[in-house]
């Protein structure tokens, strides 16, 4: 088994085919996408394959070391950044057929107008444990 992670993008991918924000959507319309995601968790738990998944806010703050005791922050990210990630979710599968696979699935959650938002989702693998080889 390896892991995966999936990342949904606020903006950075390519625009969706259902390129409709989610904050113009209806209620029922984010009901029912919340509902495939949830729905679709579940499937994927059920068979071993989910590990775990978040969305996440567009707001953040960047921080970073800058010597003992002051690490500086900024007011970002930006929207403007390409790496403004909406959510992710971690599978465990057999495969890189597999977990491009389960993308696919995932893509196809409803949204405005109960059509699939198709959107475009990032597909990484963990990286590996190095093995050590000692004498």
């Amino acid at each position: 088994m390896a892991k995966y992670l999936l990342l949904k993008h606020y903006r950075g991918a390519p625009a969706s085919l259902n390129d409709v924000p989610m904050d113009r959507w209806t209620p029922e319309e984010v009901s029912a996408h919340a509902r495939y995601m949830s729905d679709f968790a579940e499937r994927l738990e059920a068979n071993g394959e989910f590990v775990d998944s978040q969305a996440l806010s567009a707001e953040g703050t960047f921080v970073r070391h800058d010597g003992e005791g002051r690490p500086p922050v900024t007011d970002g990210p930006f929207a403007e950044t390409k790496d403004l990630i909406a959510g992710w979710m971690v599978i465990d599968v057999e495969t890189y057929e597999r977990a491009l696979e389960v993308a696919g699935e995932l893509s196809a959650a409803p949204g405005a107008g109960g059509k699939p938002v198709q959107e475009w989702l990032e597909v990484r693998p963990f990286l590996t444990p190095c093995v050590t080889v000692t004498d």
